[in-house]
């Protein structure tokens, strides 16, 4: 090998470890807003749809008895354990969630806002559910 060879791949492992160390920090691990779907998520709003039955089945496209049927199937399947880390989203939200996007062919970044889970969760949470 000549010397401008070795003089080449000096260069470029060099450059190699200068892109490694200019690697972005995070700034949050999580939005705010995001942490806060206990508060005010879609949940909620079925609770209170459930004295309507007309607009639970607007909502998810089925009766309560129906959804609840298939909540008690899928549940096994679909359930998280919690971590010390963070608490699973549930049997629960997962099912709404799937079904609301099925129903109304919404992006992963629109249901976000209604939903309070980040897309790249509901990436893997839709596609499981189904």
């Amino acid at each position: 090998m000549s010397s401008t060879d070795e003089d080449d791949t000096l260069a470029l492992t060099a450059f190699v470890l200068v892109l490694k160390k200019q690697r972005k920090k995070r700034s949050m691990w999580c939005k705010e807003w995001l942490r806060k779907r206990e508060d005010s998520c879609h949940i909620n709003l079925l609770n209170e749809v459930r004295f309507y039955p007309r607009d639970w089945h607007n909502y998810l496209r089925m009766n309560e008895e129906t959804y609840l049927n298939l909540l008690l199937l899928v549940t096994p399947l679909i359930k998280r354990k919690n971590t010390i880390m963070r608490s699973a989203i549930s049997a629960h939200e997962r099912l709404t969630e799937t079904l609301r996007f099925l129903a109304t062919g919404r992006s992963y970044e629109d249901l976000k806002f209604s939903t309070r889970i980040s897309p790249q969760a509901l990436s893997y949470i839709i596609p499981e559910t189904c």
